[in-house]
């Protein structure tokens, strides 16, 4: 039996199966290195390989989280948000703080979130790769603990009246943080509609 926490309750899922970690993503481009660049400053990504035709990158102990392929006879998708496939990948944070603190560091970079939600569950700001490839930065709203997160997604009416949430202003955010108002506080906050942006929110659908 694995002692890593993440796969303590691999069978939990269904009688019989036994459920793997997602491992990693691989995504297609047709600019390899303009991506390995954004992910490494976006999220901290480095190459453990790379080759003409890609690179395998990784954040933590893994041996790659996301995979580049590059290879003749692929284009780009200028309407790849009209188009079916995958929306977004997502990161998480341990803490508010850590994503607010890298809010801050991006935008000094020019890196802008496209939309920003409090999901109830989740304070989450969507940002879009060099390829158009929605990345969502998130940190938990009940600190962390997938079981408590988990449990008010099956059972809160307001999520299950609005499973997306409510749109909010990461520098609206920010402020109210500064000003001393707890993570708990600023999620009951936002999650109220106290920091609604003043553009109407993008998450890159038709």
């Amino acid at each position: 039996m694995s002692a890593d926490p993440a796969r303590a309750d691999s069978s939990a899922a269904g009688a019989g199966v036994i459920t793997p970690v997602l491992h990693h993503v691989n995504l297609k481009t047709t600019r390899p290195q303009e991506l390995i660049d954004w992910y490494a400053t976006v999220v901290g990504m480095r190459a453990t390989f790379q080759y003409a035709g890609g690179a395998w990158l990784t954040n933590d102990a893994a041996n790659h989280r996301l995979a580049l392929l590059s290879v003749p006879g692929l284009e780009d998708d200028p309407d790849k948000v009209r188009h079916t496939g995958m929306h977004h990948t997502a990161f998480e944070y341990a803490s508010m703080d850590d994503l607010l603190d890298t809010y801050e560091r991006l935008k000094a970079e020019g890196i802008v979130p496209h939309g920003c939600l409090d999901h109830g569950m989740t304070t989450s700001f969507y940002y879009a790769d060099p390829d158009g490839n929605s990345v969502e930065l998130q940190s938990d709203n009940f600190g962390g603990d997938w079981s408590q997160s988990a449990e008010w997604m099956r059972t809160a009416p307001e999520f299950a009246a609005d499973p997306i949430g409510t749109p909010v202003d990461p520098d609206r955010l920010l402020a109210a943080r500064r000003d001393g108002a707890t993570p708990n506080e600023i999620h009951r906050r936002a999650y109220a509609g106290e920091f609604t942006p003043d553009t109407p929110l993008d998450l890159r659908l038709p």
